[in-house]
């Protein structure tokens, strides 16, 4: 009888790991705080600018970084200038058409990076119906500016 007994338990131990077992299959861990894995994305990698024109060499002496976020309204243009350093940006939000001074057009889109022409004079327009966001980045050094204007040259092209 002992024997019987024993076998029983040992039985219904058995079924109750398969029941759970069983019911357990189908329940994901609990997890409040899943791991994630970070993603990067090279955006771009040139030592050209977006015309095609090779980057000038560093400045000499101790460089100054600067981030700038620009936001254009629809239908916003800038004026002619030009950058006496370096600068790359992304475009978060919008279109941004740059159009050099020799009519050459480049529209930068959403998502996208861009390398800005060093000491060739353009400007930017934003054609789109949202705003643009632009963050840029400048290699610069003290009490450089970033841009020069050009006021004596009209946006329109007709001139």
């Amino acid at each position: 009888m002992k024997e019987t007994k024993r076998w029983m338990i040992i039985a219904a131990l058995a079924i109750s790991c398969m029941s759970a077992m069983t019911s357990c299959k189908n329940v994901q861990p609990r997890t409040e705080n899943p791991v994630q894995e970070v993603v990067s994305s090279e955006l771009i990698r040139t030592s050209q600018s977006w015309d095609g024109v090779e980057l000038p060499d560093y400045l000499e002496g101790r460089p100054e970084l600067v981030a700038v976020k620009y936001e254009f309204p629809a239908g916003q243009k800038l004026g002619w200038h030009h950058h006496p350093v370096m600068n790359y940006g992304i475009l978060v939000q919008g279109e941004l058409t740059i159009i050099g001074l020799d009519g050459q057009e480049k529209t930068v889109h959403e998502g996208e990076a861009v390398v800005e022409m060093v000491n060739t004079i353009h400007h930017g327009e934003n054609r789109g119906t949202k705003p643009v966001i632009l963050y840029m980045f400048y290699l610069s050094q003290k009490d450089m500016p970033l841009a020069v204007q050009h006021p004596e040259i009209p946006l329109d092209p007709t001139r």
